[in-house]
């Protein structure tokens, strides 16, 4: 499905003014908001076609598909830019934000990376950190490499503790995606270009403080079609990490302190120096609010894991490589003797832009029987998280 091109009664372009994804927790690309319910991503064909073949059985543990859009820069008459979509139905307006929105505001903030003006850009994060100046082009500075990556956002996240914390309710790596994104926008192409996102379900639109947990999957996370370079640089990263002994790695986390009334957050970088110890504790900590372990949240999350365990192990030929996994859960606490909690706790498979298996892109390296990293992977999360329920 494609979305098409809609115009008012004027003849004039309609369309809706994406916002910043607050929950995005870990990745590189830029998820941005279309409407309540409703994620978008820049679209990857193999990631595309992926999605338009799921098997049924792996429908539930992955975001529905609603389809591609495409995105465009505007330039308002103050210069400023913005990413605009064409909206998903023919009849349908542009989504309505108020002035006092926390997205636009913090997306007003990112456009003043490439807001016009001659010389060197400078970025204010506000009320986050102080402004500093970048000291080459936005997307040569953000997009260079890993380490300048980890430089630019280290200060946004640190605490003098050394915890991650974010206390205006929204996760940071995910804003440091967007100015990445938006930069690059910027700089490699014209204001009318044209480029495709996917549509996919907001997992977590149904939470009122979403608790996320992201986990890079299996022992090995190159593609089939990544270079000698970044294939011993991957699996440099796996063998260094809990990846190597349990298949498993945090590529991001954000839970809901109940006691503090914020967010605590991790990143990739966090994730990549845990032991196999710290990656339990870790998970212990996400399932703690800062008051007690959410110890009602274990069953279900493992129920899930195990049902999802049973279809990875039906699927033939698939090998989800760098793919991630999703543990959703609300801090807020469901009525006591409620089993409203039980129905807000989900697993979701995602990005699959290096996922192959029979009759995809790649017909080169086809594989049998199921992927054995995600399925080691998983036999072991599903074993912690038994091993903290019966200590609990």
């Amino acid at each position: 499905m494609v979305v098409q091109d809609s115009t008012d009664t004027r003849g004039a372009r309609v369309g809706v003014a994406l916002e910043p994804f607050l929950h995005q927790v870990g990745g590189h690309l830029s998820v941005m908001t279309y409407d309540e319910h409703t994620v978008c991503k820049p679209l990857i064909s193999r990631e595309q076609r992926f999605y338009e073949s799921l098997p049924l059985a792996m429908k539930r543990f992955t975001p529905q598909y609603k389809g591609t859009i495409t995105v465009h820069l505007q330039k308002d008459s103050r210069g400023r830019l913005s990413l605009v979509a064409n909206p998903l139905k023919e009849n349908r307006g542009p989504l309505k934000v108020t002035e006092e929105s926390t997205a636009v505001a913090i997306w007003q903030t990112l456009q003043q990376t490439c807001g016009g003006g001659s010389g060197l850009p400078v970025t204010q994060w506000q009320h986050t950190q102080p402004a500093h100046a970048l000291k080459d082009s936005p997307a040569t500075a953000l997009l260079r490499s890993e380490l300048h990556l980890q430089a630019q956002v280290s200060p946004l996240l640190g605490d003098a503790d050394g915890s991650q914390v974010e206390r205006r309710g929204f996760n940071p790596w995910g804003l440091h995606c967007h100015q990445a994104h938006l930069s690059r926008l910027c700089a490699e192409y014209p204001e009318n270009q044209r480029h495709r996102f996917l549509l996919l379900e907001n997992v977590v639109s149904q939470y009122k403080h979403p608790c996320i947990l992201d986990l890079k999957m299996g022992t090995r996370q190159h593609g089939d079609d990544a270079s000698e370079e970044k294939k011993a640089r991957h699996a440099k990263k796996c063998a260094q990490s809990t990846s190597a002994r349990l298949g498993l790695r945090i590529c991001g986390m954000q839970v809901y302190q109940a006691d503090k009334k914020h967010f605590l957050c991790k990143d990739k970088y966090y994730g990549r120096k845990l032991s196999v110890e710290g990656f339990r504790q870790a998970l212990c900590q996400f399932l703690h609010d800062g008051i007690r372990l959410r110890t009602e949240l274990l069953e279900p999350i493992q129920r899930q894991l195990r049902a999802l365990l049973s279809v990875i192990r039906s699927q033939s030929s698939y090998r989800f490589y760098s793919s991630s996994l999703l543990i959703t859960y609300d801090g807020q606490e469901a009525a006591p003797r409620s089993s409203d909690n039980l129905a807000k706790v989900d697993v979701r498979m995602i990005d699959f832009a290096h996922t192959t298996y029979k009759g995809s892109w790649n017909e080169r390296a086809t594989y049998d029987g199921p992927d054995p990293g995600y399925i080691f992977g998983l036999e072991n999360l599903i074993q912690i998280l038994r091993d903290i329920q019966e200590g609990a």
